[in-house]
């Protein structure tokens, strides 16, 4: 809270903020936030690239690199989760006496201006979501702001800088960034056992998502169809979403594909729901979209217009294009339940085979999820595994997917992309859907295939 108070006498008119790893996901529209509200921005980036340009030609000045130098006569600094200590504008502006403020901190304080702040959290499904909210608050005309941890075509971006009363925020629980958060209305999709390299079980998890849904002033909306999620809304007052009958939002009617189904809000008819994406999960999370839309007291039809007009975010089951007669489609999923739940959504849309190449991501993740990696991918017809992906990690436990290979019947490992892109030109056939899978980089094997 004392941080928080802190920040607050920065952001304010005329106030210098440096902003180290400018040309990131979520950073890229923090500055463009910032300086809608008449501070004076600049940031710095390792690598010039199409957000840089962006932010430059919006007339915040960026420089390339980061040099001690480059955070100038700045008031405070706002850095990405990958900028440290020994960051170079980071340990300058330390030795200054330079407040150094997380990301996760400064949209904390940026939500406080709105009216309504709508945070989804959830360890699966949450870019779905926001994007689906998303659709909704366009077709309502309310003008949100939007950060999204993806890309979504509606947008052309995976951010949106509003003029509206409300702010719409993908807020992840990892390091409890969420904590950083002013919501209004908190939404909690489910809950599972991840980011063990922080969290120390599912109970630390819970208490966290626990503490999230706490803060929020004005509502929740959590799913009550997921037992882990009850068990951490426990003690508090909330609205229970899901496809039983018990909850206080759910489907009435509802199709074989999930994609068609009433919505109940409180007893009564909302509206209904013709959904553009298939799977039991997207149904869940259009239900949670719905809820929301409901919960801000939008009509039932602007609901149903917005989420019919969703077709996907990027990289959440993405089309990308045909090879030798097969559908080639790339997805994010990279924990166990997010694969059984793409799994079962691709198991409804006829294909002869289901191809996947699959890319763990995190070595601990692999590490202490592993049986239910196994488990997960025996379901597809044929599985090619790449590497893991490290991201922010080393491989200090020594495990690589060719033990998960070992484990997996009929599956092949493959050390490089390269490799797994020649295993799927010579293994795929007409009337196969080739789905390459992961939050890595293992959608580039897919994108070489096509070319």
């Amino acid at each position: 809270m004392a941080k928080s108070n802190l920040i607050e006498t920065f952001f304010k008119p005329g106030r210098r903020v440096h902003l180290v790893g400018i040309g990131g996901v979520s950073m890229r529209p923090l500055g463009l936030v910032l300086k809608g509200m008449g501070m004076i921005v600049t940031g710095s980036d390792m690598n010039a690239s199409v957000s840089t340009d962006e932010l430059i030609a919006k007339g915040i000045h960026v420089e390339i690199g980061h040099r001690a130098e480059n955070i100038g006569d700045a008031e405070c600094i706002i850095r990405t989760a990958a900028a440290h200590n020994d960051n170079p504008e980071i340990a300058a502006a330390r030795a200054a006496g330079i407040p150094v403020f997380e990301r996760a901190q400064a949209w904390g304080q940026i939500m406080k201006a709105y009216k309504n702040a709508i945070c989804i959290s959830g360890t699966h499904g949450k870019t779905t979501t926001t994007s689906m909210v998303t659709h909704i608050m366009m077709e309502a005309k309310k003008d949100p702001t939007v950060m999204i941890g993806g890309y979504l075509p509606l947008l052309h971006a995976g951010h949106r800088v509003g003029s509206g009363d409300t702010i719409i925020l993908e807020s992840c629980e990892y390091c409890d960034s969420f904590l950083n958060f002013f919501p209004t209305l908190a939404v909690v999709l489910n809950i599972e056992e991840d980011h063990l390299d922080y969290f120390k079980d599912l109970n630390d998890i819970e208490k966290s998502f626990h503490k999230f849904a706490e803060i929020a002033t004005s509502g929740i909306l959590a799913n009550g169809d997921d037992r882990n999620t009850v068990d951490a809304m426990e003690g508090l007052h909330y609205t229970s979403f899901g496809l039983d009958s018990r909850n206080d939002i759910h489907v009435e009617n509802i199709t074989d594909d999930y994609r068609s189904y009433d919505v109940i809000c409180d007893g009564e008819y909302y509206c209904h729901l013709n959904l553009g994406v298939v799977g039991k999960h997207n149904a869940l999370n259009a239900l949670a979209a719905a809820g929301t839309a409901w919960m801000l007291g939008l009509p039932g039809e602007t609901a149903a217009r917005g989420l019919a007009s969703f077709h996907g975010a990027g990289r959440r089951m993405e089309y990308k294009g045909q090879f030798n007669g097969a559908d080639v489609y790339d997805d994010y999923a990279h924990h166990p339940g997010e694969l059984a739940a793409t799994f079962d959504a691709v198991r409804t849309m006829g294909y002869k085979r289901v191809v996947v190449a699959f890319q763990p991501h995190t070595y601990t993740r692999t590490h202490a999820l592993f049986e239910d990696f196994v488990r997960e991918l025996q379901k597809p017809d044929l599985v090619v595994l790449a590497e893991i992906y490290a991201a922010r990690e080393r491989n200090t436990m020594g495990i690589s997917s060719a033990d998960l290979a070992a484990k997996v019947p009929g599956s092949v490992f493959c050390e490089t992309l390269p490799e797994v892109t020649d295993w799927l030109k010579e293994n795929v056939q007409p009337g196969d859907l080739v789905l390459t899978v992961g939050a890595g980089d293992i959608y580039r094997a897919g994108e070489a295939l096509l070319k």
